[in-house]
């Protein structure tokens, strides 16, 4: 069990040690659940209260929120504890599953494929035609990469996933269990003679850039023609369904249950809330925010936040909502 002092968890820190304590800390928790030998965080002025009594031997806390040591409990005063929290959970972070071999005999791998240095693949893992993994990819057990696919470096494909043919992936990328990458577009037209519906071959294909992560059982989908494109950084959470030919720009952010439907472009910095909702060919612009539940039916203007259904400015919504408050109560 990894186990630290103080003064070495501040080291990774660099914050300011008030009080003292001679416990090691063996691992983080929340404030009410923290034992004596674990840390936690305080970020808010609403959970001040809750220090005096936790059990915690060490709390990590914003620089501008006034609270005291105990005795032989101490804080680490830092000026953001969640982005430093994040350095903790990282220090105390397991190691993942072992692979007791790189490439498991259960694994079916075409000769043309081209695995770079250090790879590792599960069991029951598909690697097709002219697949080409660059080094250090990890695939768990039962992933299936289908034929003339790129995968950059240290990418790392959990169970589950299934990432299909020609699509392009870039490094240091996190896809969680049972993500959809490359399935066709929702693309259909009632048929001429007005019986049924006539299928659009979706013939393009997606492409992934850096340090990109997205969550389980969410879906990206190929394009119709050209590419569906997920720019570095981007941020995907559980659940979420990225349509046919949508473009998000550098670190956006989708949180679960929201959906972009098909040609959706977002620009650099957008979050989308959860279960929020997006009309097909808008534009959500550089810095945009979308409010949780929204349904978003116009484009949206750099920096603008937006909330409601259908979604419209959050200040003019907000007024909307006191307004209607104020008619109940009358």
């Amino acid at each position: 069990m990894k186990s630290y002092t103080i003064k070495e968890i501040n080291a990774v820190l660099k914050g300011e040690i008030v009080g003292s304590t001679n416990q090691n800390i063996s691992g983080p928790e929340e404030l009410q659940k923290a034992t004596i030998d674990q840390i936690s965080f305080i970020g808010s002025r609403k959970y001040v209260h809750l220090w005096k009594t936790s059990k915690a031997s060490v709390a990590i806390v914003n620089d501008n929120l006034s609270i005291d040591p105990e005795e032989n409990r101490a804080l680490i005063k830092v000026k953001n504890a969640d982005l430093a929290m994040a350095k903790i959970l990282e220090l105390f972070n397991p190691s993942p599953p072992d692979f007791e071999i790189d490439v498991h005999p259960t694994a079916v791998i075409h000769a043309s494929a081209l695995i770079g240095k250090g790879c590792k693949i599960g069991a029951n893992c598909y690697v097709g035609k002219d697949v080409v993994l660059g080094d250090g990819v990890v695939l768990y057990p039962n992933v299936c990469i289908f034929d003339e696919t790129k995968i950059g470096n240290f990418t790392v494909v959990w169970s589950g996933t299934v990432i299909r043919e020609r699509c392009e992936i870039g490094s240091h990328c996190i896809f969680h269990t049972n993500v959809s990458i490359g399935a066709d577009g929702f693309g259909y037209r009632p048929s001429d003679v007005g019986r049924g519906l006539v299928k659009i071959p979706q013939i393009g294909n997606v492409i992934i850039g850096n340090y990109v992560e997205i969550g389980a059982n969410s879906t990206v989908d190929r394009a119709k023609f050209s590419s569906t494109v997920i720019g570095d950084g981007c941020k995907i959470d559980n659940l979420v369904q990225i349509a046919h030919n949508c473009i998000l720009g550098r670190s956006c952010i989708m949180a679960g249950s929201s959906g972009l439907a098909g040609s959706v472009t977002l620009g650099d910095g957008v979050i989308i809330g959860g279960g929020s909702s997006i009309k097909d060919h808008l534009t959500i612009h550089s810095g945009a925010v979308v409010g949780g539940g929204s349904g978003v039916m116009n484009d949206v203007a750099a920096g603008k936040t937006v909330v409601g259904y259908p979604a419209t400015d959050s200040r003019d919504m907000f007024r909307q909502w006191v307004a209607l408050r104020k008619l109940g109560k009358s």
